[in-house]
């Protein structure tokens, strides 16, 4: 079997634009004082237990569920290419274990191109993500990722408006 054939029936793939600059989006996605505040489903805490963003390094969250429960989501980064591209292990217990997240950052003017995708071990194992509502899950993680970068532009707007008013 051709590899990239088996890659792709084992790949689901989420595609947006934020409307952001990619700077602004990647260091939401790397800073923990950002990760902190949008990683997750609505209505989830997430800690940020470690977090070495380096190529081999480790990441841990923990999110606290509405039944008091932990959610683990953590791996180890394996490519870091700043700010276009970065490459994880992951594991999300007890809900999913042993992908790979691939998230991939274009710059379109002040806008920034995204994609996510999610290399599942196996193809029955992809399938299963996606009817356990891989999509909706993610969507509305990059929902919230999204509304945190409409609040940073509003900061350095405001902030602006602030220094003119100043001088």
């Amino acid at each position: 079997m051709n590899d990239a054939n088996d890659i792709a029936k084992r790949t689901l793939t989420l595609e947006r634009t934020f409307d952001a600059p990619r700077d602004l989006v990647w260091e939401a996605w790397t800073k923990p004082e950002h990760i902190a505040n949008w990683w997750g489903p609505p209505g989830m805490e997430t800690r940020i237990d470690k977090h070495d963003f380096t190529e081999g390094g480790d990441w841990e969250y923990t999110m606290a569920m509405p039944d008091g429960k932990d959610f683990k989501a953590f791996g180890t980064y394996e490519r870091i290419v700043a700010p276009e591209e970065l490459q994880t292990t992951a594991n999300f217990i007890p809900m999913t274990e042993g992908v790979t997240l691939v998230a991939i950052f274009t710059e379109d003017g002040n806008k920034t191109g995204f994609v996510f995708k999610v290399i599942h071990p196996t193809e029955e194992y992809c399938k299963q993500q996606e009817e356990m509502g891989f999509y909706n899950g993610w969507v509305s993680v990059f929902n919230r990722l999204n509304d945190l970068l409409l609040q940073k532009i509003k900061e350095v707007i405001n902030d602006q408006v602030e220094n003119k008013k100043s001088n």
